[in-house]
């Protein structure tokens, strides 16, 4: 009590707690002694499996290691569909390398960051400043379809290869429990964070106790707000080259295809509609044909296919009704509905992903065994019902 400066605050706790007592004293004896046995301790297997993080410290950090060379193989297999070959990434994700110089790692703070740098996007070891972040988030989430399956020594290969990429790290380096503070001191934004935030109050952690943001509500008079559109203008719409051709510095941020016409009703105006021009990366590749799977014909509804796209985690990307990151389960079902080999194609592009089909966005191989991919597949050849 003795924390609070003001005696109000410290009456309103005081009559707070008393009638929380007087409440708890008036339930049932029978009620008491029921909710005396709801819960129970966490074993320390659930507390271990719980508590998985890393502090900027590396306290929490598991003993293990991982050299440049595996990571690059472990990438190609269960990375690079989402995030490059190279961590240039895709429309979805943001790039992960790149934007960072020589100069940057021996002052660790990031040069394309400040005021007035002409750098076109942020990749993450351009912001990130503990290591731990990267190799705490990597443990924890990735990859996407299945977290939390990589083992500690694929996480450090994984992060060795990410730093390799931008070049922190040398192309024979191991990364380690026992070295990766020393990493830590070649991170390019490591001076990058500050704490004169006051987040937090008081100044334990070094900061201010003034908050860095100020600001008011507007009650009366208020300005209307600004609406800013962008649009590429009739007149100049092809005047320097396709912009779909046109690669910027870093990650794959592409520009709408300017030698077709605007397909948007209005395009006269100048307003276009991005999605509708977007260039898909690839033409439709045909999937590999997978054999013939032998499956007990599925009820009509999503009943008996949900527990399979949950468990491989198919919702995540796609909605039933909806585009999500992918296509809607009901517009995969419209497209392919009069291929007499639906459910064999399916198959094969379940179990081997792919680009190209749906746009530029990528789905990564599914590691699903045969005879789940021809399920779904089967109830998507069969009108996606729900």
């Amino acid at each position: 009590m003795s924390r609070f400066k003001h005696a109000p605050c410290s009456l309103l706790l005081l009559v707070l707690c008393t009638l929380g007592t007087a409440f708890a004293q008036a339930l049932p004896a029978a009620r008491q002694a029921a909710l005396a046995n709801v819960g129970r301790s966490a074993t320390p297997a659930e507390i271990k499996a719980w508590d998985i993080d890393v502090r900027p410290d590396f306290k929490g950090l598991p003993k293990g290691q991982g050299s440049v060379r595996q990571g690059e193989v472990l990438w190609e297999a269960q990375c690079a569909s989402c995030h490059g070959s190279f961590a240039e990434s895709s429309e979805v994700f943001t790039p992960i390398a790149g934007g960072t110089t020589a100069q940057d790692i021996k002052s660790g703070r990031v040069d394309g960051l400040m005021p007035g740098a002409n750098q076109p996007n942020r990749t993450t070891l351009m912001k990130v400043s503990t290591l731990s972040t990267l190799w705490d988030y990597i443990n924890r989430a990735m990859p996407w379809t299945a977290p939390k399956t990589l083992t500690a020594d694929e996480v450090y290969a994984a992060t060795a290869y990410i730093l390799f990429l931008g070049n922190v790290l040398p192309e024979d380096f191991t990364l380690s429990d026992a070295n990766i503070r020393e990493v830590q001191a070649r991170l390019p934004n490591r001076n990058g964070m500050t704490t004169a935030h006051a987040m937090w109050p008081g100044k334990e952690l070094g900061g201010t106790a003034k908050p860095d943001v100020q600001g008011s509500n507007c009650m009366a008079n208020c300005k209307t707000e600004a609406v800013v559109k962008s649009f590429l203008p009739d007149y100049a719409r092809n005047a320097h080259g396709n912009l779909a051709e046109q690669s910027r510095l870093v990650g794959e941020s592409r520009g709408i295809d300017t030698t077709r016409p605007p397909l948007a009703a209005g395009a006269k105006s100048g307003a276009v509609v991005a999605q509708a021009e977007r260039v898909t990366a690839a033409p439709e590749k045909a999937a590999a044909a997978a054999p013939a799977v032998a499956v007990k014909t599925v009820a009509p509804g999503a009943a008996s296919v949900m527990p399979l796209l949950q468990k491989n985690s198919c919702v995540a990307c796609h909605g039933m009704d909806s585009k999500l990151v992918g296509p809607s389960f009901k517009d995969i079902a419209n497209k392919y509905k009069d291929r007499a080999d639906a459910v064999n194609y399916l198959s094969g592009k379940i179990k081997a992903g792919g680009q190209g089909v749906w746009g530029a966005i990528p789905m990564p191989a599914q590691a699903l065994s045969a005879a789940e991919s021809a399920q779904i597949s089967q109830w998507l050849a069969q009108g996606a019902a729900k």
